[in-house]
């Protein structure tokens, strides 16, 4: 039992591993996974790897071709789609975040969107932007109380972070909107509004964000 628990916790530390390397851009799209090399990166056997890799697989991150082996998969989501998903889901989560917020999680997401501010005002810096933004809202919605909510936002914005790692994909025009989005959602958490108000602002400040993309895509 205590071999098979090891092999287990072995497994899930390969896969939580390797998962961020493809998330992040580390290991980059097409790029062969060779299961020996990062069992040796890893210090693990190759069989928690080679489970590892069959658990990314099915979330359509890892690819795997006859007398190739394992690849990272190409980018099949399309990213307007992810954003409208996410916009429900994020919404969802940062209504039910509001009351559990406290003042300091509230300055520090004032804080973020005060850099955004000059980011617009000055030259947009797109991974810095991009970056601070998914922590403004990071901030917001991490005290949702729903753990099965939280998971799913934290699951679509790493999906959106691998599109992001793999195509660039910014709306640079939209970066001052964004920052009064984000100034009217943080008003109404102050105030108290009801959770249909502040799910309904941050619902349709995803949606703008991805209907900029989709213009830009389009241009």
């Amino acid at each position: 039992m205590a071999d098979r628990g090891g092999r287990v916790a072995k497994s899930e530390m390969a896969y939580q591993a390797v998962r961020a390397r493809i998330i992040t851009g580390d290991y980059g799209v097409g790029e062969r996974l060779v299961l020996d090399q990062i069992a040796r990166d890893l210090n693990v056997s190759p069989v928690p790897v080679r489970e590892a890799l069959r658990r990314l697989e099915a979330e359509r991150l890892v690819t795997f071709t006859r007398n190739i082996g394992a690849e990272v998969a190409a980018v099949v989501d399309p990213y307007s789609e992810v954003m409208e998903t996410l916009a429900y889901l994020e919404g969802a989560a940062t209504a039910l975040a509001a009351p559990h917020l406290g003042d300091d999680q509230l300055d520090e997401a004032e804080a973020i969107n005060d850099e955004l501010g000059r980011l617009a005002v000055e030259g947009v810096d797109a991974g810095r932007f991009v970056d601070l933004n998914q922590q403004f809202h990071s901030t917001l919605w991490s005290a949702c109380p729903n753990r099965y909510l939280l998971a799913l936002v934290q699951r679509e914005m790493e999906r959106v972070q691998f599109i992001r790692a793999n195509e660039l994909v910014f709306a640079p025009d939209n970066a001052p909107v964004s920052v009064e989005e984000h100034a009217e959602i943080l008003r109404l958490i102050r105030e108290g509004a009801d959770a249909v108000g502040i799910e309904q602002a941050a619902r349709l400040h995803k949606l703008r964000s991805r209907q900029a993309f989709v213009m830009v895509d389009l241009a």
